[in-house]
């Protein structure tokens, strides 16, 4: 029998009751003190709001391969990288684990980042610990963010705490320490190069936590992107958040999970996009129509009440397992970054995508990108740019809402509008010469990808090649 998470396996009835009493509740606020009169003492007495970063309002967020993003895989290395990218309008810089890589049962040559042993050190093929803080002044100092990927669910085998503190980890029925279950199926992932982490205990997860707070406190990083957060019991988010949000309130918190509960009951900013991101591949598959999105919000719409979504057209994952945006969305994936680009949501690039990176990037191995062309770092520029400086592409709530202005089966055509700043988008989803009527004027608005100003009165037919996209603003 395996004795590891009890609270996992509890988790669906403790969602519903965590989600009711979420609700039915003020999570922001504490009961004033009723022992005492003082307005300034209830005051201080009142939780700060959770909500998105004020910095990350109009943000875009960027993944960085250390190993792979140069020929020499350092972090001094793409540090030099950094005056390009704030160029290009990047401003989160997620870091894939910086950590020491397991030894015991890696996997290839060099390992896979996430089985990491030792959370308060740096692997020592990018750099020493000083080379990581320069690259966090470095980005600081040309006002870009970094936060590290970090790895809740499991350590590697030789992590420090395996050997003195083997009851931090799940263990079978005659004690062995085992790798990740996967809870649907009650069988092992395959992720044999790490040991599962046994949440049922307390001290881990305080070391775990203490573990982030070194880095928030003494390094000054910006916050977290969380692997495999959906498998972590969420009264630890809960902790995990309030400690985190306590050392440094401008903390921006990443959850690599798609769960409506854990949005809803604040654990974290953001979570991933998977559902849409892999609507748009089928739809570049021609398997689904871009009616799909509109079915995608309404559904969204209904199940997450707070938070914001990640949308992307690539990662790490993408890249590696499922194959390059070229091999899923053909000479078409400018379209679709397009739209996530301008849609309600924080838009991902993943390092590379730019140059193009037209390959699968070994994942165990070294295997550098090869920079050099970066034929794609004006069009990111051009959408990175829009966000910053137009309100209704802003993240969450201090963006505009989704209007329609077509019911088309294959073109999906949208305004954005806040505070007078407006953006229209046309995208043909289709391999096909399609048309449509536009439902409002476009009063002199200018396109972004040609500079030409169009003013197109209501009614007009609008014409577009196949996989065309088209992006007004004024």
């Amino acid at each position: 029998m395996i004795k590891r998470k009890t609270h996992f396996i509890k988790l669906v009835i403790t969602l519903v009751i965590f989600g009711a009493f979420a609700f039915s509740s003020c999570k922001n606020s504490t009961a004033p003190d009723n022992n005492t009169n003082s307005e300034e003492s209830t005051n201080a007495e009142i939780q700060k709001e959770f909500a998105l970063p004020q910095w990350a309002k109009a943000a875009n967020i960027y993944e960085v391969n250390i190993r792979q993003y140069t020929p020499e895989g350092t972090f001094n290395a793409f540090a030099t990288h950094l005056p390009r990218l704030k160029k290009m309008g990047v401003d989160i810089l997620w870091l894939m684990p910086i950590f020491p890589i397991s030894e015991t049962k890696r996997k290839g040559g060099l390992g896979s980042y996430y089985a990491v042993s030792d959370f308060r050190e740096v692997n020592p093929e990018f750099g020493t610990m000083e080379d990581m803080e320069s690259l966090i002044v470095a980005a600081h100092n040309l006002d870009m963010k970094i936060i590290l990927d970090w790895v809740p669910n499991h350590t590697g085998w030789d992590h420090v705490w395996l050997t003195e503190h083997k009851d931090y980890y799940t263990q079978d029925k005659d004690g062995n320490v085992i790798d990740p279950i996967d809870p649907g199926t009650g069988e092992s992932w395959g992720w044999t190069d790490v040991a599962d982490l046994n949440y049922d205990n307390k001290e881990m997860r305080a070391e775990m936590i203490n573990d982030m707070l070194m880095w928030v406190k003494e390094k000054g990083t910006d916050g977290f992107r969380f692997d495999v957060a959906h498998n972590v019991p969420n009264d630890f988010w809960e902790d995990a958040k309030t400690q985190i949000l306590d050392a440094d309130e401008n903390q921006f918190l990443l959850a690599e999970a798609e769960i409506a509960e854990q949005m809803n009951n604040e654990l974290f900013h953001m979570a991933y996009g998977w559902e849409l991101h892999h609507i748009l591949n089928d739809i570049a598959k021609g398997e689904k129509s871009a009616k799909a999105i509109d079915e995608w919000l309404a559904k969204n719409a209904k199940e997450y009440k707070k938070g914001i979504k990640m949308h992307f057209t690539s990662n790490h994952d993408e890249n590696s397992w499922a194959g390059t945006v070229f091999e899923r969305m053909k000479d078409n994936h400018k379209a679709f970054a397009v739209l996530t680009g301008t849609f309600d949501g924080m838009p991902l690039i993943y390092g590379g995508q730019e140059e193009p990176l037209d390959r699968r990037l070994e994942f165990f191995e070294k295997d550098d990108i090869g920079f050099k062309d970066y034929e794609y770092a004006d069009f990111y520029t051009k959408l990175n740019t829009l966000k910053h400086n137009n309100e209704a592409l802003w993240n969450g709530p201090f963006g505009g809402p989704l209007t329609k202005l077509t019911d088309h089966k294959n073109i999906y055509a949208f305004s954005r509008e806040k505070n007078g700043n407006e953006v229209l988008v046309m995208i043909n989803f289709s391999d096909q010469k399609e048309s449509f009527e536009l439902n409002r004027d476009i009063d002199s608005m200018k396109e972004i990808f040609t500079g030409l100003k169009s003013t197109i009165k209501k009614g007009t037919k609008v014409n577009m090649r196949p996989w065309e996209y088209l992006v007004y603003t004024n």
